[in-house]
């Protein structure tokens, strides 16, 4: 990938300019996307805005930050987890879970191949419809290792389907006449990120909220085991002399989620502690997300074209269906 996206047979004056724009503008804008107002979806369109307009000069350099970053920020994100209410909750819903992730993958595997969505973008798409958006697409980065333009466009199409969930859901729920529980649960299931999924649940009611916040964090630690499959997959398959791919990293930083979660769990007196780790760790995976957009390039969005937000949006709708339908038919509850 390019450090610019300048065109090289820009006069030279214009390529000046632009590279000390960029050298300006990538630190700035990382700086800025620690700020609390800063949406994550905001830095990754910002991100990319920068690297399409006046291009990215410390490309190399973000690339090797992003996989620290990610790594660090999962972890510190298990601050914020209480174990024990979100087993409870998940050894409640472990059936339909199981099964609601198998098919989303199945599907999401099925549309890669029928739209001809690159591997990468396809399959992170899958995972972040099938457990929990952007979180779990940062999980399996460091494992899956995939173009940073699949990341890119994996993060986006999650993150602007994020966008019209908050919006359309309470009004399909109140529609079709789900009541606060049934619609935090459709919520959690259905939306892709915790933020939207709490967002929505917001204005459905106190009890929503309460009920679409427990399921999606049990949900989201089923990042843990599928990370590991994963790791354990790549590692069979994958080579450090195939396709020009280095060898898989291994997905230790899960392990470090699960013991951050159990100390806070288990040690109240580390509780508001924990707080303030998620609150640093969530300001992190922003600035990533930041410098992930920023390593975006034209190249990458000419050849990407709209295959991918059709596998997303597909994905989406069926699963949102069919969760649907099984909470109305009580078949969930």
């Amino acid at each position: 990938m390019s450090a610019t996206s300048v065109r090289p047979d820009a006069p030279r004056s214009f390529r000046d300019t632009t590279l000390t724009l960029g050298r300006l503008l990538v630190p700035l804008g990382a700086l800025v996307s620690l700020w609390p107002g800063v949406s994550t979806a905001v830095a990754l369109v910002a991100g990319m805005l920068l690297a399409l307009t006046v291009g990215n000069p410390y490309a190399a350099l973000t690339r090797r930050a992003t996989h620290v970053l990610l790594s660090l920020s999962v972890v510190g994100l298990g601050a914020g987890m209480d174990l024990r209410v979100v087993a409870e909750e998940g050894a409640r819903g472990v059936l339909y879970t199981v099964v609601g992730i198998t098919a989303c993958l199945v599907l999401g595997a099925l549309l890669t191949r029928w739209l001809r969505v690159s591997r990468g973008a396809g399959l992170l798409i899958s995972i972040g419809t099938a457990i929990c958006g952007g979180s779990a697409i940062a999980a399996v980065v460091p494992v899956l290792r995939p173009r940073e333009e699949d990341v890119s466009i994996a993060l986006g199409t999650v993150f602007l389907l994020n966008a019209v969930a908050l919006f359309v859901f309470p009004v399909v729920g109140h529609a079709v006449g789900l009541d606060a529980r049934q619609f935090g649960l459709w919520s959690a299931l259905a939306i892709h990120d915790t933020s939207s999924v709490v967002g929505a649940a917001m204005r459905y009611g106190p009890q929503a909220l309460e009920v679409a916040t427990t399921v999606k964090l049990a949900r989201a630690l089923w990042i843990v085991p599928l990370t590991v499959a994963l790791g354990f997959w790549i590692r069979r398959t994958r080579h450090a002399t195939t396709h020009g791919h280095a060898p898989a990293r291994r997905p230790w930083f899960i392990l470090g989620f699960l013991a951050v979660a159990a100390l806070v769990t288990w040690v109240p007196a580390l509780r508001p502690a924990g707080l303030v780790v998620t609150h640093v760790s969530q300001r992190v995976l922003v600035l990533t997300l930041f410098l992930i957009g920023a390593g975006f390039s034209r190249q990458a969005l000419r050849s990407v074209g709209l295959k991918p937000l059709a596998q997303g949006i597909t994905l989406w709708l069926c699963m949102a269906s069919l969760s649907l339908g099984a909470i109305l038919l009580h078949v969930i509850s």
